[in-house]
């Protein structure tokens, strides 16, 4: 994107930031200082995750465990400040690799998170399908037992990075009796018999997405993740890791806008005078600020509580990922209005941001999951 806003602003916010530590900030800088590759296709993408590699912001990815979530926050609200289509790529890396940090063998570890934490592979995380969203219960996609592994039939759907993937996680049932109700994470890679990546959609805003079709695909024993019955576990621990740094990057496109407007407002002249002396548009960037400002907070106090594992984590993740996504579609939306016509131009900041925002309030959890969660959460811990 052209047009960057004050980077120095952007540090001191960053740096002012009290749940924020000094290896915080320095990977926020690394961000901040990255020459991205320019433009949106494969080819783009790889160089970008080559870069992103390169400076170590994947190394994250890298290890056994989950990384630490307000590091992915600090990169991710940079990075969307600067291009979300960066930001959209790393996340998704992190999505790919988390489970295998967690459960996958120790070769399986050096083997793929190596090539993912350098760039050098691209990771997919395969859970979402056609009748399956926000309802994990209606996945349709079985795994069969076979002697040595198993065997995979299904299709998944909006799966991030699918045209791309040069390894997935990939959800299927394990068990849907009346007894119970299961899933298994699998490895598979680019190449595996019976994997289809299927055509790219085309979505509002460029992000490579798609789906996968599963037929006939043998998995061996040693690709899957952790025992049979964890693939549930696995999925939730890493979308409740993730699902604070969405807001992040929420709130980094909507300083982005923020600072254009601010900018806009500053130099256009009507009736005499500059915008910024109206009164009324005085007081819309003052409520811009203020909302921002606060979902910046709970943003970076989730992210404190996963880290330090909360027992409110979850509740304040869900909480944050709403206002901030919330908040930042408000903030884009207004900051479009200030510039008027030249707000609706394509390719012009504002409208590319008008896009690239609208995802965050869906992907990983819809804003009215998210209020389902807040409420569960509320009620389950009330009255002791």
């Amino acid at each position: 994107m052209s047009g960057l806003g004050s980077e120095a602003a952007f540090l001191e916010r960053l740096q002012s930031n009290p749940q924020l530590e000094a290896e915080h900030q320095r990977l926020a800088r690394l961000a901040l200082a990255l020459p991205l590759a320019e433009g949106e296709d494969q080819g783009a993408g790889r160089a970008i995750l080559g870069q992103l590699g390169k400076a170590g912001l994947l190394g994250l990815f890298g290890g056994r465990g989950l990384p630490e979530c307000r590091a992915l926050c600090a990169i991710r609200e940079t990075l969307a400040y600067r291009s979300p289509f960066a930001d959209g790529l790393f996340a998704v890396q992190g999505l790919g690799c988390a489970p295998i940090a967690l459960a996958g063998s120790a070769g399986i570890r050096m083997r793929v998170l190596e090539a993912g934490a350098s760039g050098a592979a691209v990771a997919a995380f395969a859970l979402t399908e056609a009748e399956a969203g926000s309802d994990l219960r209606s996945m349709r996609t079985r795994a069969t037992r076979i002697e040595g592994g198993y065997e995979l039939e299904g299709e998944k759907k909006f799966i991030s990075n699918a045209p791309w993937m040069d390894f997935a996680v990939v959800f299927a049932v394990v068990d849907s009796s009346s007894e119970g109700f299961s899933l298994a994470a699998f490895l598979l890679e680019r190449g595996t018999p019976g994997l289809e990546p299927l055509e790219p959609a085309e979505l509002l805003a460029a992000h490579p997405i798609g789906g996968l079709r599963l037929s006939g695909c043998r998995v061996p024993d040693s690709n899957l993740l952790g025992s049979p019955g964890q693939g549930m576990k696995l999925a939730h621990q890493t979308l409740e890791c993730f699902r604070p740094s969405v807001g992040a990057a929420a709130v980094g496109m909507a300083q982005r806008a923020l600072d254009a407007a601010l900018e806009f407002v500053s130099s256009r002249i009507q009736f005499g005078q500059a915008l910024k002396d109206f009164q009324g548009l005085r007081f819309q960037l003052a409520e811009c600020a203020t909302e921002l400002e606060a979902a910046r907070l709970l943003v970076y106090h989730a992210a404190l509580a996963v880290d330090r594992g909360a027992p409110e984590a979850t509740r304040l993740g869900s909480m944050a990922k709403l206002k901030a996504t919330e908040t930042a579609q408000q903030v884009v939306d207004r900051a479009l209005q200030l510039h008027g016509a030249r707000g609706l131009v394509r390719g012009s900041l504002t409208e590319r941001l008008y896009r690239e925002v609208r995802a965050l309030r869906i992907y990983e959890g819809t804003s009215e999951i998210q209020k389902l969660i807040i409420a569960r959460e509320l009620l389950d811990h009330a009255g002791g």
